[in-house]
């Protein structure tokens, strides 16, 4: 039991920058004063320290945060460094006799994590770490033999049935530090804006901070919740929640975002399905930490001997949205311009890349992790082995998506391409998926030279796909 209610207590924010449904908050908040810290020490994230697109969002967010707590009576103290110096520092400068914060599951904060929390105990203070981010705990869901699940379905059985719908309310009544904090920075400080303006497409797009959270959860279920279960693979339409970011920096917590949909009892296909893409995320996250190395290797030990290819100019081509095919180069595009990508076409783009050009997933992985405001390691890394054939649960290798008849299934009028590649916005439905077929004379009514206007492919998709599956077998029968 912690006896030093009366002492201050350090509030160590990480990506939980919220009010509500917020436990080591709620636990703070009962000493008679706390100090809110942001402790910027991205060294120590190493090998996977946020990417620019991350730090755009974690600007904002923090920015947001700091409002928040302003409201309250409070404030952020920021600062940068060792985190567990700064803390000691902190502690040593404020009489603080308790320490709080909300887990991280990326295997270099866990190690840190633990040696922080023996550190601090050892030296008599009072630590305490919550769960925030996640439904279940990774060690939670078990098979029977205690072993961690592989396989998403099984998963997704045994989850459902521990998760608990509660939420705590946002804290309105928070005991402020009544002394002053040095060398406290502003936001601003910690340079984490670009300074070329790159960003302009993610300010139309976003809003990073709890208060827009919780509208677009408010605007997804009362809209197109009711419509998900189709609507969340049409690229063009608003049919999916746009929470992913905003889950990552804990604008919002996943519990808030269950109980919302419980509540609002649709239909249950519609609904039952975006539980379990919520409950996908949590796999992920178990994944990771049930196998620690799976962020920069195979966790199929085969794929590790798997043929590879490299081609800087393929690679480039891939993430300029400059390969000649269109479903593809629009996904790219629209996640350079919006640092998001529709989900679907996630997979669209990561098959192209390790499947028709044969790059290896890490490669796509470093990609999105540095361009994508939702870059979160687990979904991150599951995502890519799932499309290169070589994680749990995943797509077998010889699944190899076809771009021409996924954009005709999944953006029939090439309303989402034409939208992100404007050079094809004359061309006729008919030949959107597959401009190189269209007949001279239509290219020249649409403007477009091939190869001038608008590349042509850099490969072929049925001879790429014939030497995917040659160098598949290559590896298949290896352990």
């Amino acid at each position: 039991m912690n006896d030093s209610l009366n002492s201050p207590a350090i509030l160590w924010f990480r990506n939980d920058q919220r009010l509500s449904d917020n436990p080591a908050l709620v636990a703070a908040s009962k000493h008679n004063s706390v100090i809110p810290i942001f402790i910027w020490a991205p060294h120590e994230e190493t090998p996977w320290e946020p990417g620019a697109a991350s730090k755009w969002w974690l600007h904002h967010s923090l920015l947001e945060l700091d409002a928040s707590l302003k409201a309250i009576g409070s404030r952020l103290h920021i600062t940068t460094g060792n985190s567990q110096k700064t803390l000691e520092d902190l502690i040593q400068k404020t009489g603080a006799k308790a320490l709080y914060w909300n887990r991280r599951y990326e295997p270099s904060i866990i190690s840190r994590d633990k040696e922080i929390k023996k550190y601090f105990s050892e030296a008599g203070i009072y630590v305490e770490s919550f769960n925030s981010s996640l439904l279940n705990e990774p060690w939670e869901v078990l098979k029977k033999d205690g072993a961690p699940y592989q396989v998403y379905t099984p998963y997704w059985n045994a989850a459902k049935k521990i998760i608990s719908a509660k939420v705590s309310s946002k804290i309105k009544d928070f005991p402020g530090f009544p002394g002053k904090i040095a060398n406290s920075l502003k936001v601003s400080d910690l340079d984490l804006t670009p300074k070329i303006p790159w960003d302009s497409g993610f300010k139309k797009q976003w809003n990073p901070g709890e208060e827009h959270a919780l509208k677009i959860l408010a605007n997804f279920t009362n809209k197109s919740l009711s419509s998900y279960n189709t609507g969340r693979d049409i690229p063009s339409i608003p049919g999916t929640s746009l929470l992913s970011p905003y889950l990552h920096f804990g604008n919002i917590s996943p519990r808030q975002v269950w109980a919302t949909v419980i509540k609002k009892k649709l239909n249950s296909k519609d609904s039952e399905q975006y539980l379990k893409e919520l409950v996908w995320r949590e796999f992920a996250a178990q994944l990771l930490y049930h196998f620690p190395k799976t962020d920069s290797h195979p966790l199929r030990e085969q794929f590790s001997k798997f043929p590879w290819r490299k081609s800087k100019s393929k690679l480039q081509a891939w993430q300029k949205g400059l390969t000649g095919y269109p479903i593809v180069d629009a996904g790219m595009r629209q996640l350079w311009h919006t640092g998001w990508m529709h989900n679907r076409v996630r997979m669209i783009v990561a098959s192209f890349l390790v499947k028709d050009l044969q790059i290896k997933w890490q490669e796509g992985a470093k990609w999105f992790w540095d361009t994508l405001v939702d870059a979160d390691l687990a979904s991150n890394t599951m995502g890519w082995q799932w499309t290169a054939g070589c994680g749990a649960d995943a797509a077998p290798y010889f699944r190899i998506f076809n771009p021409m008849l996924q954009g005709s299934r999944f953006d029939p009028d090439g309303a989402y391409v034409k939208q992100w590649i404007p050079e094809l916005k004359d061309l006729p439905k008919k030949w959107i998926h597959a401009p190189w077929d269209a007949p001279r004379d239509e290219l020249d009514k649409a403007g477009i030279k091939l190869g001038k206007d608008y590349p042509k492919p850099i490969v072929d998709h049925f001879e790429a796909k014939m030497l995917a599956l040659m160098a598949y077998e290559q590896i298949k029968n290896k352990t």
